[in-house]
């Protein structure tokens, strides 16, 4: 999981959000799921402008593995019927973490304040810490634990995936450094758009995080040239150049 840079949609999609909201009597989750099935276009709208921010191709702003196929509620209509069109409460969602494991369920803390992080408000990794030679988290707070719990974010496939993408990072980065040696800018670029674009953008920015910690040698297994690497101004500059929000 990783922070999403929330945009802001066109003026027309924002006056069609408020008459919706507008339209659901208080506390009536029946008519507010009803309005949402109806309204496909406004649907389409949050759909494109939640494509816009998600990472890659569209992923899954939970476990940044699938492809984001549906529009989640971040707090649930069922506990809020008067979110259900507010575009700070829509996230885009795998199929699978949407229906197989978020589902309708919202932990919240004793004074009511969401125990789930919400990737599009707040950095997770203030929450989470990546292990990843082992490609799990572990949690740094009560919201970390509940999001993990909750998003499923410790399956066994994810877990896998993350130390595949471990080693395509590392791989991808010391391309880019070979390539901007070379002066090779065309190989540069394409290094650059394959680590943005691929799955698990989590191992990537942990991987970045972690590279300044005091204990990075023991994470990096004394690899100090990747070390270095991902610590250079000129990673982050080619990063951020490609609209990489890391």
């Amino acid at each position: 999981m990783i922070g999403i840079r929330r945009i802001a949609l066109p003026g027309r999609v924002v006056a069609d959000l408020e008459e919706l909201t507008a339209r659901i009597p208080p506390g009536d989750s029946k008519e507010a799921r009803r309005l949402w099935r109806v309204s496909r276009a406004v649907r389409r709208s949050l759909r494109a402008g939640l494509d816009v921010m998600a990472a890659g191709r569209g992923y899954c702003m939970y476990c940044g593995d699938g492809l984001g196929s549906t529009v989640d509620h971040f707090e649930p209509i069922a506990r809020n019927p008067g979110r259900a069109f507010d575009w700070l409460n829509h996230v885009l969602a795998c199929e699978y973490c949407n229906s197989h494991h978020k589902r309708d369920l919202f932990p919240v803390d004793e004074d009511g304040n969401s125990l789930l992080i919400d990737p599009t408000a707040e950095d997770p990794l203030d929450h989470l810490f990546l292990v990843l030679s082992i490609g799990t988290y572990r949690a740094l707070t009560a919201k970390g634990e509940q999001t993990i719990k909750v998003c499923g974010l410790n399956r066994a496939q994810l877990a896998r995936g993350r130390e595949t993408a471990v080693n395509q990072v590392s791989a991808l980065v010391m391309g880019w450094w070979t390539a901007r040696e070379l002066g090779d800018d065309r190989r540069r670029r394409a290094m650059i758009w394959t680590l943005l674009d691929q799955p698990h953008a989590d191992v990537l920015h942990a991987m970045l995080r972690q590279s300044g910690m005091p204990g990075a040698r023991a994470v990096f297994q004394a690899d100090d040239e990747l070390i270095d690497l991902l610590r250079a101004p000129e990673l982050a500059e080619d990063l951020q150049l490609s609209g990489g929000a890391v």
